[in-house]
């Protein structure tokens, strides 16, 4: 049901529902286009400016106030698991008695917020895959998925108003590509069919989803499920796919000459996904 534009829970999104709203994050591909850095390391542990890219997606939509993260790992998952179980030591002064390692005292409070579920779903599943497999810790009415690759200044509360607003179950953010992706077509925010085969023009899946958990009925656990095929083509079939607009920045990061321009956007001091 679409909620009118006037209901106040609309004025609290921001608030209650960036709260109880987890970002799911796909991490599990192996990054085949970015070999000479994938062969080492997941993509989304690639550093940019000396942090992994997750953290940049991370602090971007905590700087929105959202810090209940769902990350679906695959692809040498354990190096994402064991940057997290770190992660104190890594930002932190610390003291360690060495005698007695569990003596650890860090010297200063960390200004992150964030509730982390590492949730391996797989060397081979596609993303639509690694999404049903987090299904049991999305219990909210609402969650948001994103994928470990890409930067932008997408307004999330925005999004999550208009994601509200509509009343369907999905919402797709489109953004305007440099013409080597799949295109959406669209009549005003109604997606009218979903296209990942290459175009020159129009708009393309730039991520930064929302979705209601009833979408989660339309993927499965079978390896092959690709969210990007099937569940979403079914979606927009049924009338249940909005596009969310986008004409601001965004980056995905496929191969060096894309790291390089997301360096460069951080090091110049314009980097315009740092919300916090």
């Amino acid at each position: 049901m679409t909620i009118p534009q006037n209901d106040p829970r609309i004025a609290r999104a921001s608030q209650t529902y960036a709260c109880d709203t987890p970002v799911v994050i796909l991490c599990g591909g192996r990054g085949t286009r970015f070999r000479e850095q994938t062969e080492r390391r997941p993509k989304p542990m690639i550093e940019v400016a000396g942090r992994p890219l997750i953290w940049h997606i991370m602090r971007f939509y905590s700087g929105h106030g959202f810090n209940n993260f769902v990350l679906c790992l695959g692809y040498m998952g354990d190096g994402i698991k064991r940057y997290f179980l770190n992660f104190a030591a890594l930002e932190n002064d610390f003291t360690l008695r060495l005698s007695d390692p569990d003596s650890i005292e860090y010297h200063r409070e960390l200004d992150v917020k964030w509730n982390v579920t590492c949730v391996d779903t797989g060397s081979h599943a596609m993303t639509g895959a690694r999404l049903k497999r987090v299904a049991q810790y999305l219990t909210s009415e609402n969650f948001m998925l994103t994928y470990g690759d890409g930067l932008s200044n997408v307004d999330i509360p925005r999004l999550l108003d208009f994601h509200l607003r509509h009343g369907k179950l999905a919402t797709v953010t489109g953004v305007h590509p440099a013409g080597r992706f799949g295109e959406l077509c669209v009549s005003g925010s109604n997606v009218t069919r979903f296209s990942e085969k290459p175009v020159e023009s129009g708009r393309i899946n730039g991520g930064f989803f929302v979705f209601r958990r009833e979408f989660l009925d339309y993927v499965s656990d079978e390896d092959s499920c690709v969210l990007e095929r099937e569940p979403l083509e079914a979606a927009s079939d049924n009338g249940e796919l909005q596009m969310f607009s986008h004409d601001g920045y965004w980056q995905c990061m496929d191969t060096f000459r894309d790291l390089t321009l997301l360096e460069s956007a951080w090091n110049g001091g314009d980097a315009p996904w740092r919300t916090w």
